[in-house]
């Protein structure tokens, strides 16, 4: 795109000095690819005589020009980009005929049945410096039913949530994973079956100054904006609130750590509520009861449960549940350091399987318990970690040579799988027609209520403003215009300038990395596109951002006793207030720019002071090295300190005893090369940095959204998925003659038997 504007640009400027397209109307076409390949253009009509005048008196020449033009081109494509599209992985061509009815399932509660069915799932890490791999998965294979509920079981490391994220297809890519195997949702390939599903991680992440109710009430309207009269939404919101258990909370604010709000089970049954909008098929929790009390995990587990009853598929890792919450499981898989253990019917059948190699489940234990004992390594000594090894490698050896597919307890039959094979909604939300405006509007009220609600916040950066305000004033009370006096007053302005830059910079840097969070899973699920959000956060901020700069300077210009006309007062003002909207657009570029809240308070401060440096106090410009002079031109701290000088001395007559001595503000301004300056020209290129900030944040955060590893399906994979059919007792006995089982010790390993370990199963499908 910038090439197109750049060429478009050469074109024009060697247009500008003919009679014709100075004296004609002039029209400015602007060609955007969009994301989809298309390409999109946007005509602005007007004289040529006045475009000129306008580009060239904003740009001034040369580079200036160069950027206004781009920056132009690439406001035409934020506001001309169409709404989410489709994932890369999904073929356009797959879209269901009738995908305008993903709203209304959502609304009306329809669940379509998805079965999912994985084989052979190997996912490895290498490691550069040692050369070496670890899997995080071997050879792991199942099956999750609609109606059912699974529950991945394991130990610490074990591989829970790599397997989770692998069948949600939400594990981080990285050029140092391998991940391979079969994935399939009803009986066909995940890449060619897209469905829709619901994501609960471990972490919940909310706007936190909104209650539950409208948390909710805003995400139903961006999610299924068919859902257009408030009294349905009103009444859709209110049987999610009652369906989740969330009525009593439901007008609480939802709180962080700063401002209490509701409970943590309370978060993790909100983060459901707002996953359920769109009737996912499937429903995907890592660790939903993790740092939950026992009453509350329980209840979480209840919701999960009922949630498979009504025809979800619904699979969650979990560490170690109580007894009550184990029983609440349809299914289980048992890991362990990657390795499958056991797959199929939870309750009672693992004991039943287990204890056919000597491993008994003592009366009144918790069978999860049990199990995580069974299957974890004791590290306590050698002896105990060896003995442990060889117990666990002797379970994985005997459940992979006793089934190459996966059991289960309920039966598969034809009719469930035709009808489980119907056509399903797309994984992503298809691209939405017109409803731009619409997001930026509720985004905009999203972020505005966000912005005013943050008392604790907003008081704590109003008292900092006033507090440093006062100190700095109390220090240059009423400044004179003695030789003297042009020392502190190029100081006072000099540190009026970094302290209106920093107070900005940390706000933003503290918070927008936990926000980007929040954005980057709702745009992965299409809830709205980048732009409507960025322009959103942007204007709803500016009111507040403005605020403080203003009680700085209301408070300090008085006591310091700087020019004292209403005129130099409020340009003052104007100059510092861009000054901290381009800090919180420079903060903005960095939280997007890296991963954490931490990194961000580590680069953001460090790249501040690189401009404070060259901030034209310290360091005189004419002074700095040929290969430094860039950076001035990019410091708003130069541009803040350049612009309150000009200001202030302009005009200024000091007390002089000698020849030699500063007797204008005008001399003053020339001994720091800000004598040919103007407050024009700071006020151009405070708006070109702040342009720059946003322009930079946009393409950060569409090249840093999350990108998934995909799933590489073997060549020579033939082998069939093997599944089980439920038989009863006197069938097994007409049919198979069990073997005696061998009491051992249950500190030694199993044999391997050459026997059916699964009892009332039979194998279908091998051949």
């Amino acid at each position: 795109m910038k090439d197109h504007a750049l060429h478009r640009w050469d074109y024009l400027d060697s247009c500008w000095n003919t009679r014709q397209v100075k004296n004609t109307h002039f029209t400015l076409v602007f060609t955007v690819h969009t994301s989809d390949g298309r390409e999109e253009t946007t005509m602005a009509g007007s004289g040529g005589k006045k475009v000129h005048q306008m580009i060239v008196g904003f740009g001034g020449s040369g580079f200036g020009q160069v950027a206004i033009a781009v920056a132009i081109s690439f406001l035409v494509r934020v506001f001309s980009a169409p709404g989410p599209a489709l994932s890369p992985e999904n073929d356009p061509d797959d879209t269901l005929e009738n995908g305008s009815d993903d709203a209304e399932a959502g609304a009306t509660g329809k669940v379509t049945p998805v079965t999912i069915s994985w084989r052979n799932i190997n996912c490895s890490l290498s490691d550069k410096s040692s050369k070496s791999v670890r899997f995080l998965l071997r050879n792991v294979s199942g099956e999750a039913r609609p109606g059912r509920l699974l529950a991945i079981m394991g130990p610490s490391g074990s591989g829970k949530t790599t397997l989770l994220n692998v069948l949600a297809g939400q594990l981080t890519a990285s050029p140092r994973l391998h991940l391979s195997g079969v994935l399939e949702f009803n009986g066909k390939p995940a890449s060619k079956n897209a469905y829709k599903f619901a994501y609960v991680r471990q972490e919940d992440l909310f706007f936190s100054q909104l209650t539950v109710r409208e948390t909710l009430s805003l995400a139903t309207e961006l999610q299924l904006p068919n859902i257009s009269s408030a009294e349905e939404r009103d009444e859709f919101v209110s049987t999610l609130l009652f369906k989740l258990g969330l009525v009593s909370c439901a007008d609480t604010n939802v709180g962080d750590a700063k401002v209490r709000g509701i409970s943590g089970g309370e978060k993790k049954r909100l983060s459901m509520a707002c996953e359920l909008l769109a009737s996912p098929s499937v429903i995907f929790s890592d660790e939903p009861t993790t740092g939950l009390d026992a009453f509350q995990a329980e209840k979480v587990m209840e919701t999960l449960q009922q949630l498979a009853q009504d025809g979800h598929t619904v699979i969650c890792s979990i560490h170690q549940p109580r007894g009550s919450v184990y029983s609440k499981f349809d299914d289980i898989i048992l890991l362990t350091e990657g390795s499958l253990v056991y797959a199929g019917p939870a309750r009672d059948e693992p004991l039943a399987y287990f204890s056919k190699f000597g491993y008994q489940c003592p009366d009144h234990i918790n069978p999860a318990e049990f199990l995580a004992d069974l299957i974890s390594i004791d590290y306590s000594s050698s002896d105990s970690v060896y003995t442990s090894k060889k117990r666990i490698d002797g379970l994985v050896e005997s459940f992979s040579e006793s089934l190459s597919g996966v059991i289960y307890a309920t039966p598969i039959t034809v009719n469930n799988l035709s009808n489980s094979r119907k056509k399903i909604s797309q994984r992503a939300v298809a691209k939405k027609k017109g409803v731009w405006w619409k997001q930026f509007w509720l985004l905009l009220k999203r972020a505005w209520m966000q912005a005013s609600r943050d008392a604790p916040t907003n008081k704590v950066r109003a008292r900092m403003s006033i507090a440093s305000a006062i100190i700095f004033g109390s220090v240059f009370w009423r400044m004179g215009n003695s030789q003297t006096s042009i020392q502190d007053r190029m100081g006072l302005l000099q540190v009026t300038a970094i302290n209106t830059a920093m107070a900005a910079l940390t706000k933003t840097v503290g918070v927008f990395p936990k926000e980007r969070a929040i954005v980057d899973r709702e745009r992965a699920k299409g809830s709205y596109s980048l732009g409507p959000y960025l322009l959103s956060k942007l204007l709803a901020e500016l009111p507040i951002g403005a605020a403080f700069p203003l009680m700085f300077g209301t408070v300090l210009y008085p006591m310091a006793r700087l020019h004292p006309t209403l005129q130099r007062f409020g340009k003052f003002c104007g100059i510092i207030t861009m000054e901290s909207f381009a800090a919180s657009a420079m903060g903005l570029t960095v939280g997007a720019m890296v991963p954490t809240t931490e990194a961000a308070m580590a680069v953001g401060p460090s790249l501040m002071t690189v401009f404070i440096v060259f901030g034209g106090y310290y360091v005189n410009p004419e002074n700095t090295p040929i290969i430094f002079r860039w950076i001035p031109s990019c410091s708003l701290i130069r541009w803040a300190f350049q612009g309150v000088s000009i200001n202030e001395f302009s005009g200024l007559q000091f007390d002089h005893q000698h020849s030699f001595d500063i007797q204008t503000g005008e001399q003053a301004l020339e001994r720091i090369s800000f004598g040919k300056s103007r407050i024009r020209d700071t006020v151009v290129a405070q708006n070109r940095i702040l342009l720059f900030w946003y322009c930079t944040t946009y393409l950060l955060l569409e090249k840093n959204k999350p990108k998934y590893q995909q799933l590489e399906t073997p060549i020579d994979d033939n082998t069939p998925l093997l599944k089980l059919e439920e038989i009863n007792s006197e069938e097994v006995d007409q049919t198979l003659e069990a073997p005696p089982v061998v009491e051992v010790d249950s500190d030694q390993p199993p044999e391997s038997p050459g026997v059916d370990l699964v009892g009332p199963f039979v194998l279908e499908g091998a051949k």
